[in-house]
């Protein structure tokens, strides 16, 4: 089994690590600890659409306790400002304070140094890669109909 799966976003590649799980909110969750701690990031798919992450804003201070679908963010970008929302009920941690600094990070090494905040949560509602894949062949064609819209206007 490769450690990876790839999806194809037009003639982008966008792939996705076999060792963390992933959330409908095009973040990935990696497990830090066992005691349900995870560290969160943005997924290729969500970089390739923002396109050169250059400001991140946090809402709420760490340590503080969100409902899922809770905003506690914004993020701007070449193509998009976007509220951030929490991708699970639990308690926000801590923000990664380098990315905040410089979210350049964000689009180099989003698997890696760029990753966003911790947070303690009951895994239940995280997808596998392949589960997460499977969502995105559900969503990509309304994104590409958006995208096209957006280059239309």
């Amino acid at each position: 089994m490769s450690d990876q799966l790839t999806f194809m976003m037009g003639e982008f590649e966008a792939e996705f690590p076999n060792d963390r799980s992933y959330c409908s909110n095009h973040m990935w969750a990696q497990s830090v600890n066992e005691d349900g701690c995870y560290r969160f990031g943005f997924t290729a798919y969500a970089v390739r659409l923002l396109q050169d992450v250059y400001f991140l804003d946090w809402l709420v201070d760490a340590p503080t306790t969100l409902t899922e679908k809770q905003e506690f963010g914004s993020i701007e970008s070449k193509k998009a400002e976007s509220a951030l929302y929490a991708p699970a009920p639990g308690k926000l941690l801590r923000f990664n304070e380098e990315i905040m600094l410089d979210p350049s990070a964000i689009n180099v090494d989003k698997y890696g140094n760029g990753w966003l905040f911790e947070m303690n949560i009951a895994n239940d509602g995280l997808m596998s890669t392949q589960q997460y894949v499977d969502h995105l062949e559900d969503v990509w064609k309304k994104t590409q109909r958006t995208i096209k819209g957006q280059m239309n206007e």
